[in-house]
């Protein structure tokens, strides 16, 4: 006759219920891990709702001039003649430039087109002008000193005035009031999805974003996502 075992079932039924509470114990501390706000997380969600009215109040956008999708401005001044210049988001996207590149006077910029560009170093940025028209006027004063731009973009930081064509037609093409408000919304969400991740670099310690968010977001891309936002890619 075979030697007989005796298995206390009961005894491997307990095991394995310790084992399902050990597994729900574990799953339930991951859940915890999970959920819980960290600091880190906490100080990340701080600084994003911080952000977010910071970067949409940062702007300024004013209501006498119209504006090109790629960030530049255009004032008409009377009989045909057009001034223009950069708007703000863009001076404060890419920062303070080295150097201006106007088009001489007596050359022709067309709309939707490269019009001048911004040197920054090492690294060019091209911008594209919001109206057609024969160049007659450029601000010497941004070729001595391009601080001016970053300094007062809609003043004394003009770049061009133009002899514009059909200055009606342009002007349908550009945003103004409620549709330039609206734009200019749509860019802070995009530029805000964009530097989410990185505020550290792209916000100050006074409430406000670096000038130059562009370079302190990404030293080494800077460029491929000014040149995004100005439509120049």
């Amino acid at each position: 006759m075979g030697a007989f075992s005796y298995v206390d079932i009961f005894l491997t039924k307990g095991i394995e219920y310790l084992l399902v509470i050990d597994f729900l114990l574990i799953l339930i501390l991951f859940w915890m891990a999970l959920t819980t706000p960290t600091p880190t997380r906490a100080a990340y969600r701080f600084a994003t709702e911080r952000l977010i009215p910071a970067i949409a109040e940062w702007f300024h956008l004013p209501e006498e001039r119209y504006y090109h999708q790629g960030h530049s401005w255009a004032m008409p001044q009377g009989h045909g003649i057009v001034k223009i210049g950069v708007d703000d988001f863009a001076q404060k996207l890419v920062g303070r430039p080295t150097t201006v590149n106007l088009p001489p006077i007596g050359s022709r910029i067309e709309q939707g087109e490269v019009g001048w560009s911004l040197g920054f170093d090492a690294k060019t940025i091209d911008m594209i002008s919001p109206v057609n028209g024969e160049v007659v006027a450029i601000n010497k004063d941004v070729l001595r000193d391009p601080s001016v731009i970053t300094q007062d973009p809609y003043e004394k930081g003009w770049l061009v005035m133009v002899k514009a064509d059909k200055i009606k037609a342009d002007l349908k093409n550009l945003l103004t009031g409620k549709l330039a408000r609206a734009w200019m919304g749509e860019t802070v969400d995009a530029l805000r999805g964009r530097v989410a991740g990185d505020l550290g670099v792209v916000y100050q310690e006074e409430g406000l974003p670096v000038s130059g968010i562009a370079k302190n977001l990404s030293p080494d891309e800077w460029d491929r996502l000014a040149k995004e936002f100005l439509l120049t890619a």
